[in-house]
């Protein structure tokens, strides 16, 4: 890692340990479960390899809006079919 990057790293890590240290007991707890939510999923090697698929946060954006309009098939509906 270059020293500039090491550099940048370390102020943003000393930014956010300020904002951190000025939140609300309230605000903290939500903080401390997003970072929670960080650290558990960028140790997940299956969804790294996930997001890796080109275009998956597209097709998963899509599949999202298609099941609220209501444009799914019931799998009760699939098993006869197929």
């Amino acid at each position: 890692m270059s020293v500039a990057v090491r550099s940048s790293v370390r102020e943003l890590r000393r930014q956010a340990k300020r904002w951190i240290d000025e939140l609300p007991p309230e605000l903290l707890q939500v903080a401390n479960c997003f970072l929670a939510f960080l650290d558990e999923h960028e140790n997940d090697s299956a969804t790294r390899e996930l997001l890796r698929i080109p275009g998956l946060d597209k097709a998963l954006r899509r599949a999202e809006e298609d099941i609220a309009a209501g444009r799914v098939t019931p799998v009760a509906r699939l098993r006869r079919k197929y």
